[in-house]
């Protein structure tokens, strides 16, 4: 008992100190605000707070999209991508638990049972007395315990790296459901473009197949030369060849939609629809908001807590390892009655110590690897940072740029409706053909084409906002 309470108050002791360096966050200022194209108070962003009321994993209901909400949730659970990213999760938990075990001891219980024959002819110990076959039964039940002293903090150094590590999984999951989510809402987004398109594409070509008809007619009665005819058709043909192409590309987006949901291409299929009718607006938060909510910038400080924790696991290295082993007790006899009284009884303990005198700069080279691999995570992390700040930047100047194009287009379009009701008129009452009348409708439809792209291009713009600040509210 005094050798054991010996033992137990020098592991306290030793126990106390932490070798390594203790993580301290590398300083990184932060930009007092964003820079935008305008200062107008317009603009299609707003300083506010984060809304921690609406979950984050199901930012894309601010569009108002049942179609898109429901591709969004089978992706959440069909999606292999995300499935990979939360299994790492539970491969990183697991390391954990196996770093953890080590600050405790090892128990082991066992039982060595054995009946044999020992010769008479072995070497003799006593040549004055001669040996004799024996046979002999022996029974030795033990229990043994074996115990590192974490008396450098090496094993608390091994753990702490580990729990980073299980926390940087559960951030890149987080991330990868980001970019993941971001990424279908801006496809579906895309499919919705060619919808539209596609019919404003069927419009026109069903007008330019008017006019040539028009152009034909007047071509027999000699109103028209034969020039006029084949630029109408080559008009036509060329209408309807943006259809095939605009459908293929279609088909190509729906199938991308199908691998992220987690169904054979072949067996999806996603019927037409139309984009939502109103842009959310998107807030923006204060740079110094943004490294509190990106998880990738999450994920790359855990790798540096991570990294910085392995330095003190090389260092430890350094110093003589405190093991106690062997440590056991138990009982040994040849008959079963006697195998439970004193004299039976055996127990051993012992602290083995190791120290490397020489190992060609080995220790060294791991402490160098490890300081090495902090540094490269810290510019990691930089590097992180820097890229969030000008993903977030160019999202908001390109979704503000894109809604002032998008306001000077509806405008247009807005002339061209009125044009387009001047022009009926005019035919109605008979002072214009319907040649010029065609020809304004197909006008119409081209600026509302127009509209129709950078309505989708505003659309696919504020998810990428919303992916840069790093998820919704």
């Amino acid at each position: 008992m005094k050798r054991l309470t010996s033992v137990s108050l020098l592991s306290i002791v030793l126990g106390a100190c932490t070798i390594g360096p203790d993580y301290v966050r590398p300083e990184f200022v932060p930009p007092s605000n964003w820079k935008t194209i305008s200062e107008k108070k317009d603009i299609s962003w707003q300083l506010a707070q984060p809304k921690d009321n609406v979950a984050k994993s199901s930012w894309w209901e601010i569009y108002n999209d049942t179609t898109l909400n429901q591709l969004e949730q089978q992706a959440l659970v069909s999606n292999q991508t995300i499935a990979i990213a939360l299994n790492r999760i539970d491969q990183a938990s697991a390391g954990l638990e196996t770093r953890s075990a080590a600050r405790l001891p090892v128990v082991q219980i066992g039982v060595v049972g054995s009946d044999g024959k020992i010769s008479a002819n072995r070497p003799l110990t006593n040549y004055a007395t001669p040996n004799q076959t024996t046979t002999q039964w022996d029974l030795k039940p033990i229990v043994s315990v074996s115990y590192e002293f974490d008396w450098l903090g090496k094993i608390r150094r091994d753990v702490e790296s580990a729990k980073a590590v299980a926390e940087q999984s559960q951030y890149d999951f987080e991330n990868v459901k980001l970019v993941m989510t971001a990424q279908l809402a801006q496809l579906y987004f895309a499919i919705r473009q060619s919808d539209e398109e596609l019919q404003v594409l069927n419009e026109i070509q069903q007008i330019q197949l008017k006019s040539l008809n028009f152009i034909k007619k007047r071509h027999e009665e000699g109103l028209a030369n034969s020039a006029e005819v084949n630029l109408q058709n080559s008009t036509l043909k060329v209408t309807m060849a943006q259809i095939e192409l605009l459908n293929g590309q279609r088909r190509v987006q729906e199938d991308a939609i199908a691998t992220m949901v987690g169904v054979p291409a072949p067996s999806f299929q996603l019927p037409s629809g139309k984009l939502p009718s109103v842009v959310p607006v998107i807030p923006a938060v204060l740079p110094s908001v943004l490294l509190e909510r990106r998880p990738d910038i999450a994920s790359a400080e855990r790798a540096m807590i991570s990294a910085n924790a392995q330095i003190g696991v090389s260092k430890a290295a350094y110093y003589p390892s405190l093991i106690l082993a062997p440590t056991y007790l138990g009982y040994e006899a040849t008959a079963i009655q006697d195998l439970l009284s004193i004299p039976s009884m055996i127990w051993s303990i012992g602290l083995q110590a190791t120290q490397t005198l020489f190992d060609g700069g080995r220790l060294e080279g791991g402490v160098n690897l490890a300081k090495a691999n902090y540094r490269t995570s810290v510019a990691t992390y930089r590097q992180t940072i820097l890229s969030a700040f000008q993903e977030t930047q160019d999202a908001l100047g390109n979704l503000e740029q894109i809604t002032k194009a998008r306001a000077l287009q509806e405008e247009a379009l807005a002339s061209q409706n009125r044009a387009l009701k001047i022009s009926q008129i005019r035919y109605q009452a008979g002072l214009d053909n319907v040649n010029n009348l065609l020809l304004t409708e197909q006008n119409q439809l081209s600026i509302a084409r127009a509209a129709t792209q950078l309505k989708a291009s505003q659309l696919i713009s504020s998810v990428g906002l919303v992916k840069a600040l790093g998820g919704g509210w």
